[in-house]
């Protein structure tokens, strides 16, 4: 494994690089796809097919049989350069029911991510990987404390949300088939930190098939810790997608030991990025904010991020900390989360506490770092 710089699109500078995935159809636009089927001597309409065939129903390329609108000479052919297996399932862990699934995968490199799939009895959720590992050194964040690894591929992130797409249609999880609805990345990595691979993967997941899944802009969140430069592109692209904005303490003293990036990008500069996003989008930021005990949740810390909130367009979505290995840190008590949410409602600004999925499988928020987990099923 050598460390390259990353390519100018990326807001990081080094990445580690081991090995660049194979090409696949989700990498590609249209017109690169049908191009592909050329240079294969195959009229451009059948690489149109092969893309129904995976953003619309879901088809992998141990599925080939079922594409029967390709003629049989050539579908392996087709399958083989644009439908390379990207993930292998290492392993699936199932919680609250069967209604979370956390699936560990390998990539072909022997890079290992995770993605986690919610349902909820109105909606169904998964949350996806951007990178394997992450930079941002976040010490109460599983992920953050393994380090980076690489960036995913665009192919490699739109194969999470498709494999969920997948187990909802086939009816996997309790309650029969479904359809997913919405997307968050909030797995393991810093979305802005892989910028050309994120865009082109929401570009990818709200085109109208047979170029993507064609879900709702609006039903997709992107999570960030703050990268300035990052919220301001995005802003700028046309997809009002939802900001998620990791702050986790209102002032800098305790936002530089909490998020390491706050030092180069600091509290204000941030809320600045992230209110002129909301301007732009119409889209409400959504604040997260982890609670920890004795650490970033007394009523004080909760009136200085109420006036730094109060008046803008913003939810603020309180996580009680989530047990990883290698910290001592712990959740705020129930009554100390109470307090917190009356004095932010105090000043005006709405307040939840996010319900705490898939944590006795180590699937909920900050504890993602592809170790399988004690209770585990073996890949599919």
């Amino acid at each position: 494994m050598t460390a390259t710089t990353a390519d100018s699109g990326d807001l990081l500078p080094l990445v580690a690089v081991r090995s660049r995935p194979p090409r696949h159809l989700a990498d590609l636009s249209r017109d690169e796809r049908r191009a592909v089927a050329e240079s294969l001597g195959l009229p451009a309409f059948r690489a149109d097919q092969l893309a129904r065939h995976y953003f619309a129903r879901h088809l992998r390329a141990e599925d080939a049989a079922a594409m029967t609108d390709l003629p049989a000479q050539v579908r392996a052919t087709l399958v083989d350069s644009l439908l390379p297996r990207l993930l292998t399932a290492a392993t699936t862990a199932d919680c609250d029911g069967g209604q979370t699934r956390k699936t560990v995968w390998r990539t072909v490199d022997g890079a290992k991510i995770e993605s986690v799939l919610m349902r909820y009895p109105q909606r169904t959720t998964v949350c996806v990987s951007s990178q394997a590992g992450c930079g941002m050194a976040c010490p109460f964040c599983a992920t953050g404390q393994g380090g980076l690894t690489r960036n995913l591929s665009t192919a490699e992130i739109v194969e999470q949300v498709v494999d969920a797409a997948r187990t909802m249609t086939r009816g996997d999880l309790p309650g029969g088939p479904g359809r997913l609805s919405n997307v968050v990345f909030m797995g393991m990595g810093e979305p802005l930190a892989n910028y050309n691979a994120l865009l082109a993967a929401l570009r990818r997941l709200v085109e109208p098939t047979p170029d993507g899944l064609g879900l709702s802009a609006r039903s997709l969140t992107v999570s960030t810790v703050g990268l300035v430069p990052g919220i301001r592109r995005l802003a700028g692209e046309g997809l009002p997608v939802t900001l998620a904005l990791s702050l986790h303490a209102p002032d800098d003293e305790l936002r530089n030991e909490l998020v390491p990036i706050n030092t180069r990008w600091p509290v204000a500069e941030v809320l600045e990025a992230a209110w002129d996003y909301a301007r732009i989008t119409g889209r409400r930021v959504s604040i997260e904010y982890a609670l920890i005990d004795g650490v970033n949740d007394s009523p004080e810390r909760a009136d200085a991020l109420g006036a730094l909130l109060a008046g803008q367009l913003a939810h603020v979505n309180l996580i009680p900390l989530n047990p990883t290995d290698g910290s001592s840190w712990q959740a705020s008590a129930p009554r100390g989360q109470r307090v917190f949410v009356d004095r932010l409602r105090a000043r005006g600004v709405t307040a939840t506490v996010r319900d705490t999925r898939g944590r006795e499988i180590a699937a909920a928020c900050g504890q993602l770092a592809a170790e399988p987990p004690a209770r585990r099923r073996t890949g599919r």
